[in-house]
C-alpha cells in the first residue's frame, strides 16, 4: 500500500512538472528541476515596480505669513530629518567681530527657555531615538535633528526653542571659549592641513571681504564675543525671511502645521528681529597670496611618521552656483579629480582623472594632488592642492600651473563622458542618504526659493560638451591667481612668477639663473 502511494505521488509530480523536469537521485528521493527563467505554473503574474528616473514625490514648498519657508520631501521610513537653515555665516560678520558663527555652532542645543540644559534636550530626543547637530559654513547655519516620525511635534518645538530662545548663559559662553581655543590649537597641529589651507586660500582670494572673512574665530576675538554681541548679530540675521524649515521623511501638511504652531508668532529672546541691518555685500575676488612658514617635520611622530611636506594650494575664480556654468565647472572638477599618492581603488576612485594620470603617476615624489571647487551665491573658487618634499616645491608649482593651462585644451570624448558619468553617479549615491537630501532641499530653497530635482541635474550634466569646458576654463584663466602656502617655503616661487606661468601658453615658470648653489 505504501509503495502504491509513493508511486502516485511521483506520478503527480511528473504530471505537474513534466518528465524532463523530474530527476531521480541515488538516495531514492526526487526533486523537481524548475526553470528559473519561466513563470511557475498556477502562480499569478507578478507586477514589478518601474523605474523612470523621476522622483514621484517632489519637493513641496509653503511660505508662512511671517516669511518663513517650509520645504519637505517625502521618503518612506520610520525616521525623518528636520532642521532649520539660516542664511547666516562667517561672510556676514563684516560689522561684527569675526567668529560669531563659530561660537553659535558650539552653543547650539544648549539651555533654552523650555530646556534647562543640553542634557535635557538629549534626553527628550532619546525618547524618539533622535540625535541633533549644528553646523556652520561661510554662508549658512544649519540646526538639524533626526528622529522617529512620531516625534515630529516635539522635534519642531525643540528646534524653535534652540534657534529663537537660547539662554546663552555666562558659563555656557565660557565653556564655548575653551572649546574654540582647543579647536584653534588642534587646527594648527593636525596632520591633515586641508581645513587650514582652505581657510588660507579663501583669505587670499577674497581679501578682507565676505567669504574671505575667517570661518574659525581668530584667537584675538575669543574674549570679545559675549551675550550682547551674539544677541545683536542674531537680531539682524535670525529673522523668519532668512530661514527655511526643511524636512525629509514626513508629510508636508504635518510639517506646515507644526511650523505654524511653533514658528509663526514666536518672539525671539533678543526681541524683535529686523533684517534692515543685514550685510548685502557681494563677494569681491581679489586674488593674492597667503603664506605660513611652519616646521612640518614633527606633525606626525611614531613608528611610521609622515615625512616633512610643503603644501601649496593654487586657485582661480570660477562662478556662483546660481550661474549656468556651475554644472560645467562641476564636470571639470570631476575630470581633474586626483587624491593622495596612496589612494587605493579602481576607476570609481578617480584613478583615471587627470591629476592621477598626468601628475601622481608620473611624479612619484608628489604625495598629493587634488582638485576642489568651492561655490557660493555670488562667486566661486576652483583650486588644486598639492604636497611634496620642501626641496621640490618649485617643480611642484610648475606642474600644477601646467595642469591649469592644459584644462583649456579640448577634453577627450572618453574622459569627458567618464567625468560626467562619475558626477551623476556620485550625485545619485549621495542622495540615497536622508540627511544629504535634507541638506540639499534646505540649501536650494534657502538660496533660490525652489529645488532642482536629481533627474533635472543629471540632464544638465549630460548636456555639458567639450566646448563648454574649454570656454569656462579660458574665462577662469583670465583671473588673478590665489595662492596658499604652508610649511618650508624656501623654494616657493614668487607670486609674480606664478601669475606669469598661468598667463603663458605652456604654464612654465620663468627661468631663474643662480651664480652659486
Amino acid at each position: 500500500m505504501a509503495t502504491h502511494m509513493s508511486r502516485c505521488r511521483t506520478w503527480s509530480r511528473v504530471q505537474r512538472f513534466g518528465i524532463a523536469a523530474y530527476r531521480k537521485y541515488s538516495s531514492g528521493g526526487g526533486y523537481p528541476n524548475v526553470s528559473l527563467s519561466s513563470p511557475l505554473p498556477g502562480i499569478p503574474k507578478p507586477v514589478f515596480a518601474s523605474v523612470d528616473g523621476h522622483e514621484k514625490y517632489e519637493t513641496h514648498i509653503t511660505t508662512l505669513d511671517n516669511g518663513l519657508r517650509v520645504a519637505s520631501q517625502n521618503k518612506f521610513g520610520q525616521f525623518c530629518t528636520v532642521g532649520i537653515l539660516v542664511s547666516s555665516g562667517s561672510r556676514h560678520e563684516a560689522k561684527y567681530p569675526s567668529g560669531i558663527a563659530h561660537f553659535l555652532e558650539k552653543l547650539a542645543f544648549s539651555s533654552t527657555a523650555q530646556f534647562g540644559s543640553k542634557d535635557e534636550i538629549l534626553l527628550t530626543l532619546e525618547k524618539h531615538g533622535g540625535i541633533c547637530d549644528c553646523q556652520t559654513s561661510r554662508d549658512t547655519t544649519t540646526y538639524a535633528v533626526s528622529a522617529e516620525v512620531r516625534g515630529l511635534d516635539t522635534v519642531v518645538s525643540l528646534l524653535s526653542d534652540a534657534v529663537l530662545q537660547p539662554r546663552l548663559l555666562d558659563e555656557e559662553i565660557e565653556m564655548t571659549r575653551m572649546a574654540v581655543r582647543f579647536e584653534l590649537e588642534d587646527l594648527n597641529m593636525r596632520p591633515d592641513p586641508e581645513p587650514l589651507l582652505t581657510e588660507m586660500i579663501h583669505a587670499a582670494a577674497y581679501r578682507g571681504n565676505t567669504v574671505g572673512l575667517p570661518r574659525f574665530c581668530p584667537a584675538d576675538n575669543v574674549e570679545k564675543i559675549d551675550k550682547k554681541v551674539l544677541h545683536s548679530y542674531m537680531s539682524s540675521y535670525y529673522c523668519p525671511e532668512r530661514m527655511v524649515l526643511a524636512g525629509v521623511g514626513i508629510e508636508h501638511e504635518q510639517l506646515v502645521e507644526c511650523a505654524r504652531k511653533y514658528l509663526l508668532d514666536v518672539k525671539p529672546v533678543w526681541g524683535e528681529s529686523k533684517a534692515a541691518n543685514v550685510d548685502l555685500s557681494v563677494a569681491q575676488y581679489t586674488g593674492g597670496i597667503v603664506k605660513m612658514e611652519k616646521d612640518m617635520s614633527d606633525v606626525s611622530l611614531g613608528p611610521t611618521p609622515i615625512p616633512e611636506l610643503t603644501h601649496i594650494m593654487i586657485g582661480l575664480e570660477s562662478c556662483s552656483f546660481l550661474e549656468d556654468d556651475f554644472i560645467s565647472f562641476a564636470v571639470l572638477n570631476m575630470m581633474m579629480g586626483g587624491g593622495g599618492s596612496f589612494s587605493a581603488g579602481g576607476p570609481g576612485k578617480g584613478m583615471f582623472t587627470r591629476l592621477y594620470l598626468n601628475v601622481l603617476n608620473r611624479h612619484h615624489w608628489m604625495y598629493n594632488a587634488t582638485s576642489y571647487h568651492h561655490s557660493y551665491e555670488d562667486s566661486g573658487l576652483m583650486c588644486i592642492h598639492a604636497s611634496a618634499d620642501p626641496r621640490q616645491v618649485r617643480e611642484m608649482v610648475e606642474i600644477i600651473t601646467r595642469e591649469f593651462i592644459q584644462m583649456a585644451r579640448n577634453a577627450g570624448e572618453m574622459e569627458l563622458e567618464r567625468a560626467k558619468t562619475q558626477l551623476k553617479s556620485m550625485l545619485m549615491m549621495n542622495l540615497e542618504s536622508r540627511p544629504v537630501i535634507f541638506e540639499d532641499v534646505g540649501r536650494q530653497v534657502l538660496s533660490t526659493g525652489k529645488r532642482k530635482l536629481p533627474h533635472e541635474l543629471c540632464a544638465l550634466i549630460s548636456n555639458v560638451t567639450a566646448s563648454d569646458i574649454k570656454r569656462v576654463t579660458t574665462k577662469m584663466l583670465r583671473s588673478k591667481p590665489s595662492v596658499a602656502a604652508l610649511g618650508d617655503l624656501a623654494e616657493l616661487p614668487s607670486y609674480e612668477h606664478i601669475q606669469a606661468a598661468l598667463s603663458s601658453k605652456d604654464g612654465r615658470l620663468p627661468r631663474m639663473f643662480r651664480l652659486s648653489r
